[in-house]
Order: C-alpha cells, then structure tokens, then sequence
C-alpha cells in the first residue's frame, strides 16, 4: 500500500528541489506556514485541495499535472508485483512497507519513521 499523502509530498518536494527553492520561498508564495508545508513535503499530513491548488501555484505548475504525475507513480506501484511487500508487526502495531532496492519506487519511497499505529517505509 502506498500512501497518497507521501506520493503528493514527494512530488512536491521534487518539483521544488528541481526550481532550487527553499521551503519558505514556497511556504511565503503559497501562504501556508513552513512546517506545514515541510509536513505535507515529508507526508506526515494531508493537504485540502484548495491548499494543493496554492502550493502548485506557487509553483508555477498546474494541479492537474501533479495530480497526473502522482496518479502515474501510483499506477505504477499497483502494476509492479511483488515491489510493496507489507510487514505486520503486531505487538508493537505498526505496519511497513518494504521496497525492491531495484524499484524504481526506492526514489519516491523514503526510509523514515513513523510513530506507532503509523505507516513505515523501509526502502
């Protein structure tokens, strides 16, 4: 299972990273607070649309051709057996992902984590 909320924050992250802008230059264009946009970017909370169509267009990009690009590499994940592997750990709740090292997941996937009763990604 792969986590909206990290696929839209990593696109984000990419098409900022590739302008070299900082996260307050966004944060500033957008009208958003800094840590919530650096959230979003990380996946740790989901944006309201109104706040996506503000962080792309500071961006100078349309949301449709992020919601695109994030529809794509969830496609993408659903269509490659065998690359999400989920693990169950059941004393402590937490449940995690593991990516292929040859997936080209492992870019979009980040190892982080989370606190219990959250989604983990091991890559």
């Amino acid at each position: 299972m792969v986590l909206l909320r990290r696929v839209i924050g990593d696109a984000l992250r990419a098409r900022r990273q590739g302008q070299h802008r900082t996260l307050r230059e966004v944060s500033t264009a957008a009208n958003v607070s800094l840590g919530y946009l650096s959230e979003i970017e990380r996946g740790q909370k989901e944006a309201s649309s109104e706040l996506l169509a503000a962080i792309c267009d500071a961006l100078g990009a349309r949301l449709s051709e992020l919601l695109s690009e994030v529809s794509n590499t969830l496609a993408l994940a659903e269509n490659m057996e065998g690359v999400l592997v989920p693990i169950d750990d059941k004393a402590s709740g937490d449940v995690s992902v593991s990516v292929r090292q040859e997936s080209p997941l492992k870019a979009t996937l980040h190892a982080t984590r989370k606190p219990k009763r959250d989604i983990v990604y091991a890559a």
